[in-house]
């Protein structure tokens, strides 16, 4: 099920309003609810991120990828309350039971064989992780990294880790800043924003997963007068 601030005011039932406002949301599996029922000191934090975000002109002009300043931004918010970039892996062991006797569906309670799949799970981090609650932020890279994102998301439900995902993103809106400071091309249609994330959620990549996806709007943008025309 997808929800947009925009068009769902019951988005305001779980979220902010201030949030709903300021940025453009997308709710899969029931994501707002979740965490709004269930980890509402994670949410809190997470909001108080978003209430804090403002990100300047010259901000917007430097470099993306790992380059970029607004990631840290998350960081410098969350870190100090315990969210952490965690990575997991795992083997995967495989156990054979043999029928006992000639009646089917009776096995032996002891496996005959053991197989062990060395690095079944590897190499899926997450930029934060706080109890079971993940978040995402991908600001201006290949669009490529949702997929990465995603699975690594969906891994961490499938294993028990986490119970929902928060990814932030652009939201198609800022291209409307972007154009009228002449940095259009910087911020191509491959790289990172709601658009892209949302093709792949609604294809399910994220498999049963709750996410809550949030755009960054030109609210948050100083000195910008974009929406006043």
């Amino acid at each position: 099920m997808t929800q947009q601030n925009s068009t769902n005011s019951t988005l305001c039932n779980w979220l902010p309003p201030d949030i709903v406002k300021r940025y453009s949301i997308y709710n899969y599996n029931h994501a707002a609810e979740i965490l709004s029922q269930s980890f509402a000191r994670e949410l809190n934090e997470i909001v108080g991120a978003l209430r804090e975000l403002t990100i300047s002109i010259e901000e917007i002009r430097q470099a993306g990828g790992n380059e970029s300043p607004i990631p840290p931004k998350f960081s410098t918010i969350l870190e100090p309350q315990g969210w952490r970039e965690i990575r997991i892996s795992g083997d995967l062991l495989i156990k054979i039971f043999p029928r006992r006797g000639t009646k089917k569906g009776f096995f032996s309670h002891k496996p005959s064989n053991e197989k062990i799949l060395e690095n079944y799970i590897d190499g899926h981090n997450i930029d934060f992780v706080k109890g079971r609650v993940a978040v995402d932020v991908e600001w201006n890279s290949k669009d490529q990294t949702f997929d990465r994102d995603l699975f690594a998301m969906r891994t961490y439900y499938e294993c028990d880790i986490i119970s929902v995902g928060v990814i932030i993103t652009r939201d198609e809106s800022l291209n409307d800043v972007f154009k009228k400071y002449g940095l259009l091309s910087k911020y191509g249609a491959s790289t990172t924003w709601m658009g892209k994330l949302l093709l792949r959620l609604n294809s399910r990549r994220h498999g049963g997963c709750p996410i809550l996806a949030i755009g960054i709007k030109p609210d948050v943008v100083l000195g910008d007068k974009t929406d006043e025309k």
